[in-house]
């Protein structure tokens, strides 16, 4: 199984897949971007239709009620009524007559507007006065409905669905009397049909249309035909676009009436608002296939374009096995390959040449590293002859040379190290000693123009440093500060704690006669990796010392500035640098400790 997917696992294989899969992914992601844009696009427009259809609904539903509340009006304020229900509030009860009388009014009213089933006047005590039978307001309507009409003062109160006949619809009003200051005489309370708030919907019922629906607070259907196949409360409850009511998803508008504070529902089937996607649907599925089509031969044939120069070229290099280097006569056409291949015929070329010239110095080679074995100087040679050199001085008595020959073993043996370097890196402590002993050979040399004095903190002493760091700096102080001035001169080797917390300062000075700007500018430029300042090469010790602090400090993300440089004519030079105090380095174990650096 695993040699047969490596078998697969080719770049013209790789090339092929990964055009095909970039080619699917922009292809589905837009076509369901642009699928969705489109369908939330048609829901808007649908959404701006419905709700004008809604407005429209709802101008005709005002003009229904206004109707309404014209009639009652008028059959409020009709003088026998308005007499009636005052001779009532005066104690003085109305004859069967006088009731009687109130039939033709309210017939030729009703003609007007055969949708109102009935009219039923009450007194102010809320007896039933027409129709001409025993009733009572408060058994046919609710507390609250007469409490609302009272609080309306004359104006229409929609009750809802009448608890006698669920057709029919109530409402009420408060009959004020004119000649008692409009104070409450009774109550006009009027039954209309449902039928009567069909509201011109032709598309209700209609297979795909939108459906409008009078519906009250309590999700009684009120201006429908229909009886209301579920319950609609959820409906006004909902606030979102799109909701789903019979098994079905419709998009719905919502507007609710001042006048009778019902809602006007209308509902628009999702499918109906979206029937123009299918089409889309398929333009897009038809298209994507075309395209993978049309991309899946391209990528193959750019796949075998770019493959077969390469598999030529393997072949070639295969040769290679026999130990025979031969170049690839395969001609291609495209600029990188072609170049790839005269880069291979020239290296062959090449090699070629070198296995020949490798051939015939293999002789010369081992005569060379003979020669190399007898021209070298053994170091413990050097040390055998400075210790007796050291015996012969003491044995004549020439105790400050036998001295000085010690000081110089014991430096050159610093320097020199272990041939296998595990003492690359020191302690501060044991760099300080190696300067003292170089110091100590400059005095005997000097005499009294040189003066010097080490300061080092004892918390410091431990601080890994790489070897012979230091030294450079301080010879670099005596060439350049008291060999070039006349009179005795003063070295100062400084090592404290830093300002920064967790790095330690190593700070050399001299008293020599300093440096002008122009040459502290190139002396910095040489740091940085310009020319040096001299053709004598001043500064080169300080350039290794500026490369070794990169090398250790500068990088690893230790953030060390290098050598900082202050000098002044005739004011002497300062030279510092800061290293960690751990050193970046695990002394013990002789490597570097790069967790420390991160």
């Amino acid at each position: 199984m695993f040699q047969r997917f490596r078998e697969l696992n080719t770049l013209r294989n790789q090339i092929f897949i990964g055009f095909l899969l970039v080619m699917l992914i922009i292809i589905l992601v837009s076509g369901v971007f642009v699928y969705d844009r489109v369908s939330v696009l048609l829901k808007d427009n649908a959404e701006r239709h419905i709700q004008q259809t809604a407005v429209q609904a709802n101008g005709r539903l005002d003009a229904l009620i206004g109707q309404i509340d014209s009639l009652m009006e008028q059959v409020a304020n009709h003088p026998t009524v308005q007499q009636l229900l005052l001779e009532e509030l005066n104690g003085n009860e109305v004859s069967f007559n006088q009731r009687q009388s109130l039939l033709q009014i309210v017939s030729s009213y009703q003609a007007y507007m055969p949708s109102v089933g009935s009219l039923e006047l009450y007194t102010a005590d809320y007896r039933l006065l027409f129709p001409i039978k025993d009733g009572s307001l408060t058994a046919r309507i609710s507390e609250p409905s007469i409490s609302e009409a009272d609080d309306q003062k004359g104006r229409l109160v929609w009750i809802g669905v009448d608890p006698d006949d669920d057709q029919s619809l109530l409402a009420i009003r408060q009959v004020s009397l004119m000649d008692r200051w409009f104070s409450r005489g009774g109550y006009l309370m009027a039954r209309i049909q449902r039928s009567y708030f069909q509201l011109d919907d032709p598309l209700s019922g209609s297979d795909g249309g939108e459906s409008v629906m009078l519906v009250n607070d309590e999700g009684q259907l009120l201006g429908s035909s229909e009886a209301p196949k579920a319950d609609l409360l959820p409906l006004l409850k909902s606030g979102d676009q799109t909701v789903t009511y019979l098994d079905k998803e419709y998009v719905q508008v919502k507007l609710r009436s001042d006048k009778t504070q019902w809602t006007l529902l209308v509902l628009t089937p999702v499918s109906y608002v979206t029937k123009g996607l299918s089409v889309l649907r398929t333009v897009l599925l038809v298209s994507g296939g075309i395209g993978t089509l049309l991309f899946l031969v391209m990528s193959f044939l750019l796949s075998t374009m770019i493959t077969r120069p390469i598999i030529h070229l393997i072949r070639a290099m295969r040769k290679s096995r026999l130990g025979v280097l031969t170049p690839n006569s395969e001609k291609v056409s495209t600029l990188e390959l072609r170049e790839l291949n005269y880069t291979y015929n020239g290296m062959v070329a090449n090699i070629n040449d070198l296995i020949r010239v490798v051939y015939e110095k293999e002789i010369l080679q081992s005569r060379t590293e003979l020669k190399a074995l007898q021209a070298q100087i053994n170091p413990h040679f050097l040390f055998n002859t400075l210790e007796a050199f050291n015996w012969s001085l003491e044995e004549k008595g020439e105790e400050e040379l036998a001295g000085l020959v010690v000081i110089m073993s014991r430096l050159f043996r610093y320097i020199m190290g272990t041939p296998d370097n595990k003492d690359e890196w020191v302690t501060l402590s044991e760099e300080i000693e190696q300067i003292r002993r170089y110091l100590r050979i400059m005095e005997m040399r000097m005499g009294e123009r040189l003066t010097w004095d080490i300061r080092l903190d004892p918390h410091e002493a431990a601080v890994p440093v790489p070897k012979l760091l230091i030294q450079p700096i301080v010879e670099n102080a005596i060439n350049h500060g008291v060999e070039s001035q006349v009179g005795s001169g003063s070295i100062e080797v400084e090592i404290r704690p830093s300002s920064r917390e967790g790095w330690t300062l190593v700070k050399v000075s001299d008293n020599g006669p300093g440096m002008d700007e122009d040459t502290l500018a190139a002396l910095r430029h040489a740091l940085e990796g310009g020319p040096s300042i001299s053709s004598k090469g001043s500064g080169v010790g300080l350039v290794n010392v500026q490369r070794r602090l990169k090398l250790y400090y500068m990088e690893e993300g230790l953030k060390s500035e290098g050598l900082i440089i202050e000098s002044r004519l005739a004011g002497g030079t300062v030279i510092m640098f800061e290293i960690p105090s751990n050193g970046g380095y695990s002394y013990e174990s002789g490597q570097q400790d790069h967790t420390d650096r991160r």
